[in-house]
């Protein structure tokens, strides 16, 4: 997949940048490239600029500065219903007054789509999404999971190369939106359809996306695999927005290679990490560990570095224990552990060793 903007990329920004009101940007200098077939998740939260950049491609907003461009092709100046491109939001947006028939039909009239041709790909969205019965029923006689569908077919009925979704599982409950997860990116890789997405579930992003773009302050902050950027997380923000981690804040006192020993602020101990963004011995930083990846009393090599602990919470959680830690007079520090037969179940007030492999453990910008 393109990493740049460049002029094989099937969707382009380059250089766009977008304010309302003439002062402020609320997307900053944003250069990215969109494979063709690839599923990309723009992910962040409220007001980081994701939406803005959907909203954008889509037609609805003008970019202040800067090209898009679709296939080759800038698009800046071109409306929304001429681009030809699918549109999935989380109010499905369908027409109450209309059967599901009439709606998938719409974008195909104003296309000037014959009527035989119509049935047809009527016929063929309603059975990709599993519908084929319910052309003759109306909105309002089908559950919300049902019209997240229709509103997936609708976009779909008119075979558009990109297709874009905003936050299309949010107003569903936990079990159908899974399955509906599956169900769209399973679609859109057995179609080859482009598929711009746009969520602040970082789970949702992470099991859907070939990449995903986290967004923050209105830049892209990462732009990675899913798998990269949970394990790989290149600064703070990052650490902290894709999925659980402890943190804890302290001083580079060596630096060797790649290899950092980082002193903790409060306690005076030492810690063994992977420097990303640290530059030089004395730099502040904050250490990023995922819960997943602390041992108890870990048997690490003479030379690792590891903390005391004292448990203060343990969790039964079914498939995992959760144990809450005071480590480095902070009482926040999580350790998720498989619950296999041979696992211990701590007591609160006991007192452990933990630590981790220092390549697990990373030194980012304070």
């Amino acid at each position: 997949m393109p990493d740049g903007t460049n002029s094989e990329a099937f969707v382009a920004f380059d250089r766009v940048q977008k304010s309302y009101d003439g002062e402020t940007l609320v997307v900053k200098d944003l250069n990215l490239a969109i494979g063709k077939g690839e599923f990309l998740t723009m992910l962040g939260p409220s007001g980081s600029g994701k939406t803005t950049c959907l909203m954008m491609l889509a037609g609805f907003e003008t970019a202040t500065h800067g090209e898009i461009r679709l296939d080759g092709k800038e698009i800046n100046n071109i409306p929304p219903h001429k681009r030809g491109i699918g549109m999935v939001f989380q109010n499905y947006a369908l027409f109450p007054h209309m059967s599901v028939g009439e709606n998938l039909s719409f974008p195909l009239e104003v296309r000037n789509i014959g009527k035989a041709e119509r049935e047809q790909k009527i016929k063929r969205a309603l059975d990709m999404v599993q519908m084929g019965d319910f052309a003759g029923r109306r909105p309002a006689q089908m559950s919300g999971g049902q019209q997240q569908r229709i509103a997936l077919a609708r976009a779909l009925v008119f075979e558009p190369e990109l297709v874009l979704m905003d936050e299309p599982l949010g107003a569903l409950d936990k079990q159908l939106r899974e399955t509906l997860q599956f169900e769209i990116t399973n679609l859109a890789h057995e179609l080859g359809i482009t598929v711009v997405y746009v969520t602040h579930d970082q789970t949702e992003a992470l099991t859907m996306s070939d990449r995903v773009a986290v967004f923050d302050d209105g830049r892209i902050q990462q732009l990675a695999a899913p798998d990269a950027l949970y394990e790989q997380p290149q600064n703070s923000f990052v650490a902290q927005f894709i999925g659980e981690n402890n943190t804890l804040r302290g001083a580079v006192t060596k630096l060797s290679g790649d290899q950092c020993v980082v002193k903790l602020d409060g306690t005076g101990e030492e810690i063994d990490a992977l420097p990303v963004n640290v530059g030089k011995v004395g730099d502040k930083t904050v250490v990023s560990i995922r819960p997943e990846r602390v041992e108890f009393n870990p048997d690490l090599g003479p030379d690792a570095h590891t903390l005391d602990a004292e448990v203060k919470e343990f969790i039964y959680m079914g498939d995992v224990f959760r144990t809450r830690l005071k480590v480095a007079g902070r009482d926040d520090f999580i350790v998720k552990t498989r619950n296999r037969a041979d696992q211990v179940r701590l007591s609160p007030g006991q007192k452990v060793k933990i630590g981790w492999l220092p390549q697990d453990c990373r030194a980012l910008d304070a």
